[in-house]
């Protein structure tokens, strides 16, 4: 009952604002993360810390105090996403060359796209079908409240998005061959089981990276295209594509997953205050046996993939 109330009586009618009007509620709560309430504080500065240690903690208070700016403006954003119209989305979101997807999709190519939770992920995966001609989907996680998980995702899809579940996801991309698909990944979360993911160095850290991407691209014959989302100005964005392979089956174990990890770490580098620090990335801790379950992961995939 409570979720009802919050989303009838308090968040919808809040998107049907102006975004400025939003921007304007959002800067008050940007003074008080700087000032009184610290959102994450203790998380933010360790994962800065851990990330750029040849920073200075003068460097790195700059950082995250621009974090707290874009992360209220997104905020704004995505309280917005829920009532945003499709004209709107198109002054808002572009591609710098869209040519790539094009091309792809003249030749009935299916596609991963692939990148972080790096400035407005939200109004990507809601206008992705606008974006693109391939049929859009996205894989996330489902959220702990079911009535928000509903809610969340009939905004998300209304504009063609389809946002699918792990658990699903193979019968519904399996069930659908009307047109090319794109499916739309989000890799930088942290895995549910660290034995099952792919360990590797990002931002100077030992990471365990989610390895569905390189599964599904050699499952299926999936493209595989990273995307940076650039800021062009407030409430303002671009995407700039980059073709990682177009032929899964002939990368090595591992190849895909460090392209798009190594990509991530180039866009976050140069502008640090635009990715999700108040996350808890690096919560998984590498396995003891880890040279021996790196030696098996590599054994099983070739083996199932012929490599």
């Amino acid at each position: 009952m409570l979720e009802k109330f919050a989303y009838y009586c308090l968040v919808y009618p809040l998107s049907l604002l102006p975004l400025r009007v939003l921007y304007l509620m959002t800067d008050l709560f940007f003074l008080l993360l700087i000032t009184v309430f610290p959102y994450r504080k203790k998380v933010i500065d360790k994962n800065l810390k851990l990330s750029f240690p040849e920073l200075s903690d003068h460097e790195r208070k700059k950082i995250k105090r621009k974090f707290y700016r874009h992360f209220t403006d997104i905020l704004a954003e995505g309280i917005k996403n829920l009532s945003f119209s499709k004209k709107q989305y198109s002054r808002r979101v572009t591609v710098k060359n869209n040519s790539l997807m094009e091309r792809l999709y003249s030749e009935g190519r299916n596609v991963l796209l692939v990148s972080g939770h790096y400035n407005n992920w939200e109004w990507i995966i809601t206008a992705q079908d606008m974006i693109f001609r391939h049929k859009a989907f996205g894989i996330g996680k489902r959220m702990t409240s079911k009535f928000w998980d509903q809610k969340v995702n009939q905004r998300r899809n209304r504009f063609g998005m389809t946002v699918i579940h792990r658990l699903n996801q193979k019968q519904i991309l399996e069930d659908y061959t009307e047109k090319p698909h794109a499916v739309l990944l989000l890799s930088d979360q942290s895995p549910t089981d660290p034995l099952k993911c792919y360990w590797t160095q990002f931002l100077n850290q030992e990471t365990a990276v989610i390895f569905g991407t390189e599964l599904l691209a050699n499952q299926k014959d999936y493209a595989v295209v990273f995307f940076a989302t650039k800021k062009v100005k407030r409430g303002h964005y671009e995407l700039e594509l980059e073709l990682i392979t177009e032929n899964a089956s002939d990368t090595k174990w591992g190849e895909i997953t460090e392209a798009h990890t190594k990509l991530l770490e180039k866009v976050i580098r140069k502008s640090p205050e635009y990715w999700l620090w108040s996350h808890k990335r690096w919560k998984r801790v590498i396995p003891d046996n880890f040279e021996e379950l790196k030696s098996k992961q590599e054994k099983r995939f070739n083996e199932k993939f012929n490599k």
